[in-house]
């Protein structure tokens, strides 16, 4: 596990107070770089007094963002974390699980653990630029102050890293932002060709990032989707033109 790579997300938070505790967990841990996304009342007195000296430099060299895609850009696997589970929030790691996986994919690529706000946690939305969702195992009571479960994952991190891994994987995955790119190419490249319904596209690009996410893409294969998709755009384009040409007979 390689922790320099690993960044906390904290995305819409209420009080400046948790992000303080947040930013305090995570150095407890070992992880020592910190963004926050559109806070709704940052106030860094405040934060402070809960992130005590020690976790006081990452609150005041932490990164400030107003949108969550802007903050993600970079990174190269998201997980994201929610107590609340149903068919459009299909959980897919526990802390554990997810700490393991990291072990080898964080030794060549930028991590966000991606924590939501206080009140509603993380929506369907934002959870769809998640590869995968945790969700931390409770007693019946599912509710965590965030800087719990901001320590929790940065614990199980902590702890992967020092039960070692294998530093020769070294895969690079694509980032954020080229995932994106790609998915936004997608959606009307297979609206052409039926593949998916125009009437109701929201639902199947969400199945379809869920079936994506299960193994990473990398840089190539955001090229080969990009170039899927001109393909398309070029083959309808010249049918729409041409109706009555029939396929060429490749045999």
């Amino acid at each position: 596990m390689n922790l320099d790579q690993i960044t906390i997300v904290l995305h819409q938070l209420h009080y400046p107070e948790n992000i303080g505790a947040a930013a305090r967990a995570a150095m407890n841990m070992g992880i020592r770089h910190l963004y926050v996304v559109d806070p709704a009342d940052w106030d860094e007195i405040r934060a402070l007094k809960l992130a005590t000296h020690a976790a006081a430099p990452l609150i005041r060299r932490m990164k400030h963002h107003t949108t969550l895609v802007e903050a993600l850009k970079p990174f190269n696997y998201v997980v994201g974390t929610t107590a609340r589970t149903g068919r459009k929030r299909p959980v897919t790691s526990d802390p554990r699980t997810m700490a393991r996986k990291l072990s080898a994919i964080s030794h060549a690529n930028r991590v966000a653990l991606l924590f939501g706000p206080e009140d509603r946690g993380l929506t369907n939305e934002e959870l769809r630029y998640c590869h995968e969702v945790v969700r931390i195992p409770t007693a019946g009571f599912h509710s965590l102050n965030v800087a719990q479960a901001v320590l929790i994952l940065a614990y199980e991190c902590c702890l992967a890293g020092r039960n070692g891994s294998d530093p020769s994987r070294k895969d690079v995955l694509a980032s954020t932002e080229e995932l994106e790119r790609a998915y936004t190419a997608l959606q009307p490249a297979l609206t052409r060709i039926d593949f998916i319904d125009a009437r109701n596209p929201d639902y199947w690009m969400r199945k379809l990032r869920r079936t994506l996410s299960r193994f990473p893409l990398t840089h190539r294969d955001v090229n080969l989707i990009l170039g899927l998709c001109r393909q398309i755009e070029t083959f309808t384009r010249h049918r729409r033109r041409n109706p009555d040409q029939q396929p060429a007979d490749n045999e």
